[in-house]
């Protein structure tokens, strides 16, 4: 009986994820005006765009998370191309070629 409540609580569609988004944004503006009465001048200001700017990150993360995941196999007639971890690790600094055409070492100028 629980999970089918939970199941009413779960945002599954697009639609559903702008119509919970739409509801944050009435709040934020709702709190944003009420900080401007109580904190008039260039703090309340600060604090309703705070509240108002909350929404597009908390819309970013609902969109996200409803956005179907991309396929890990690429579908097609070839077979999906396995990317393999070179045997040099990021960890450990790189010697970087010389270049015939700069004057020092440490010039990066390629001419």
């Amino acid at each position: 009986m629980l999970k089918k409540i939970s199941r009413l609580f779960q945002i599954k569609t697009r639609l559903e994820a702008w119509l919970v988004i739409y509801a944050i944004a009435l709040g934020a503006v709702e709190r944003g005006r009420h900080y401007l009465d109580l904190y008039p001048g260039w703090g309340g200001w600060m604090l309703a765009v705070a509240c108002t700017g909350v929404v597009f990150l908390a819309g970013a993360k609902l969109l996200d998370s409803v956005r179907p995941a991309p396929a890990l196999v690429a579908a097609g007639p070839y077979p999906a191309v396995i990317k393999r971890r070179s045997a040099i690790g990021r960890n450990r600094p790189r010697r970087q070629p010389l270049r015939r055409a700069a004057v020092l070492r440490t010039s990066r100028r390629t001419d």
